[in-house]
């Protein structure tokens, strides 16, 4: 099937028309997220279902999905059209679990957070998230972390405190 340029979107159109800056989209194109028709002169030119892709790709991180979760989930979509309701299910249906996992994990920080005094510190020895046996209260007085003190991660996460 030929597309007539109607159907094509120059990458400024897209760009302008999702929201989306034209470097991401570029980006997002090297990840094979989303894909490009090239004009004789290597313009890029973009369906117009590009748009559709590119709504998932936000919705998908919103939800807290990984640019490589995204991918995951796009490659069982189509490229030349849009979704079916067949087609979509499965998709839907994962990000629902993801999505269910996410409240859990905010409903367990919820209830670790209640205990919290609130003053910032996270120095008191029984808090659970940053400062497990007091640990902040070996480097000296005073609120810590808010002194420049570089917080450990918490318990179970691989990301460096702040």
């Amino acid at each position: 099937m030929t597309l007539s340029t109607r159907d094509l979107l120059p990458i400024g159109e897209l760009a302008a028309r999702s929201g989306i800056a034209a470097s991401a989209l570029r980006y997002y194109e090297d990840l094979g997220l989303i894909h490009a028709e090239r004009t004789s002169g290597g313009r890029r030119r973009y369906r117009r279902s590009t748009l559709r892709r590119l709504a998932f790709i936000r919705a998908a991180q919103r939800i807290g999905l990984s640019l490589d979760e995204v991918g995951e989930s796009l490659g069982r979509l189509p490229v030349d059209h849009v979704p079916s309701a067949a087609e979509w299910k499965g998709v839907a249906t994962s990000w629902q679990c993801r999505i269910d996992q996410q409240i859990e994990e905010l409903e367990r920080l919820k209830a670790k957070l209640t205990g919290c005094v609130g003053c910032g510190c996270l120095s008191l020895t029984r808090c659970g998230l940053y400062n497990l046996d007091d640990a902040a209260g070996a480097a000296g007085p005073g609120a810590r972390y808010l002194l420049g003190d570089k917080a450990p991660a918490p318990p179970g996460t691989d990301i460096p405190g702040d």
